[in-house]
């Protein structure tokens, strides 16, 4: 049948990933609680010059401690923290660019994510609309945008500029939705959806937990998805960077040889056969 799906590291057919918004100071206690389960996520943060200390978010020496340090992402969230979708391009684009630049020289590493604030790009006013803004962040480098939105669903994004959640941790059926994505089985047909990779995403603002006093929310959630040895935990970025390496795979017309050029080993299956592929390898069947 010649059927292919991609594979996770190491063969999983699974991933987790968390996505937390704004820079709060409660970055810190969130970033130690996914260090204890094993877990990664991606942190969205606007600029740290020119603010006030009663801005409450986190200190650049605690981003750079608790976050870059412990293997955990940092991406865009916009310099002055503007919705894309409500704003003129020329702003949107000095917001995201600005934001780039201030979090690259400070943390010394290449910042390619981001997630949309406040709405986003949910509305649009100024005569932005969508592909506007999806070009100018391909052109600024900006590899994939998370959205607000919730989709329920544990499925790749087919557009990574408009990257949609699972839920964000308050949903109130994200227990229900945890149980669902552990319950598939995707090696239990040779064909199907349900073969296919799945992926579960959740996002919020970590202030939340202080807010409304449930930081067990969190605990649940990481204690429900950590440590399984079906699912691979990885940043957003880390995400993105492997589904483009599955995809640059070169294969034979009949996928008895397959070519990596990435610089990445790269998992699939054919067929319910698991097979690996390392950089510059060329697989044959």
């Amino acid at each position: 049948m010649l059927i292919m799906y991609l594979r996770f590291p190491g063969g999983k057919p699974k991933a987790v990933t968390f996505s937390y918004d704004d820079g709060c100071q409660q970055d810190v206690r969130l970033a130690n609680t996914l260090d204890r389960y094993n877990m990664k996520g991606t942190f969205n943060l606007t600029r740290f010059e020119n603010r006030k200390p009663t801005d409450r978010i986190i200190s650049l020496q605690d981003a750079k401690e608790h976050i870059l340090n412990k293997g955990h992402e940092i991406a865009t969230h916009g310099y002055n923290h503007l919705a894309s979708g409500a704003v003129h391009d020329f702003t949107g684009i000095q917001d995201v660019i600005n934001c780039r630049l201030h979090l690259e020289k400070e943390f010394g590493v290449i910042v390619r994510g981001m997630a949309y604030a406040t709405s986003g790009v949910k509305h649009f006013h100024n005569f932005a609309n969508y592909e506007k803004v999806k070009n100018y962040l391909t052109y600024l480098g900006i590899a994939y945008a998370r959205s607000t939105a919730d989709n329920n669903s544990f499925y790749l994004p087919t557009d990574w500029h408009k990257w949609e959640t699972t839920g964000h941790h308050n949903n109130p059926r994200l227990m229900e939705y945890i149980d669902e994505f552990l319950a598939i089985d995707s090696e239990k047909t040779m064909t199907g959806v349900n073969r296919m990779p799945r992926l579960f995403f959740v996002w919020g603002h970590s202030r939340e937990f202080d807010n409304d006093n449930n930081w067990d929310r969190l605990e649940e959630i990481c204690s429900k998805l950590s440590n399984k040895d079906n699912i691979w935990y990885a940043t957003n970025i880390e995400i993105y960077d492997y589904v483009k390496a599955y995809e640059s795979l070169v294969m034979s017309a009949d996928r008895k040889i397959i070519y990596n050029p990435s610089n990445q080993t790269v998992w699939f299956d054919i067929d319910g056969t698991l097979y690996s592929v390392a950089p510059g390898e060329t697989l044959k069947r």
